[in-house]
């Protein structure tokens, strides 16, 4: 099925969808924001925000770029809290998301209101194509995890987001940071495992990987469920990022995030 379309009984105006695809494109393009969506669509619908989503994909790998994974957003109640949003949803990496270990963000020329989030992303090693996937299941197709920065971003003014505002803009999506190690997930905790955040040298949060939805695996299972309703399958080699285990950081030029997270060692990105 084509990431632009959405199964056949959804029934989705396609004139409505693409105008409102293209004023979030031609935002991200241009790093500037727009008002909510909720306020001027009444009768915007999830699915509508999903197809949104997707076509504004669809631009994005026409001009080049490819996808390498999947994001799950808002899963933790921190985050859910701070957002005022109180259900997960997702979004698309792609390769121009992915910054090095150690690495600089310019954010005049690359985000407009970036915020930092410590996660425990997934490296797939096998395809999760099912409607009815489980815990076990991600577990057996998990390859590897890796420390995760991921830099979150909104096309809506301020940051006010509500759940259709945040899923027609790609899932808040901006960039991503991996850490260098990578390990099997095969005898670990996962929902164990503790994450410890520092900004400017100072200790700023932590938490644990059950802050989503109880464990990384029950978070990539809900994505994986959520998107074989739209079509869409987790890849072999795609790169899941499972939902930030602290709340949402503003960054600004000449921060410097650090995190250290159990058994995974530490990964750094910093802000010009």
């Amino acid at each position: 099925m084509s990431l632009t379309s959405l199964p056949a009984e959804s029934g989705h105006r396609a004139d409505f969808v693409d105008a409102i695809a293209a004023e979030l494109y031609d935002a991200w393009c241009e790093r500037r924001t727009v008002e909510p969506l909720r306020d001027r669509y009444a009768n915007l619908s999830i699915d509508d925000a999903y197809a949104i989503s997707l076509r504004i994909l669809a631009r994005r790998i026409a001009s080049g770029e490819q996808v390498i994974g999947k994001k799950i957003g808002v899963t933790s109640k921190a985050v859910q809290d701070m957002l005022g949003v109180h259900q997960p949803d997702f979004g698309f990496l792609t390769n121009a998301m992915q910054v090095e270990d150690g690495g600089v963000i310019e954010i005049g020329q690359r985000m407009i209101q970036p915020r930092a989030e410590a996660e425990i992303a997934l490296i797939l090693g096998s395809s999760l194509s099912d409607r009815n996937v489980t815990e076990s299941d991600v577990l057996a197709a998990t390859e590897s995890i890796a420390a995760c920065f991921e830099i979150v971003d909104s096309r809506i003014n301020r940051w006010d987001i509500k759940i259709l505002d945040t899923i027609a803009d790609n899932a808040s999506c901006g960039l991503f940071v991996l850490g260098k190690e990578r390990l099997s997930p095969r005898g670990l905790n996962l929902a164990a495992m503790e994450v410890r955040v520092k900004k400017n040298g100072h200790p700023l949060s932590s938490g644990f990987g059950s802050a989503v939805q109880g464990s990384p695996l029950a978070a990539v299972a809900w994505l994986a469920n959520t998107l074989g309703h739209y079509g869409v399958t987790l890849n072999a080699g795609d790169i899941i990022l499972s939902g930030s285990l602290v709340p949402l950081e503003p960054a600004q030029p000449g921060d410097i995030f650090s995190l250290d997270l159990d058994y995974l060692g530490v990964a750094t990105v910093s802000f010009i």
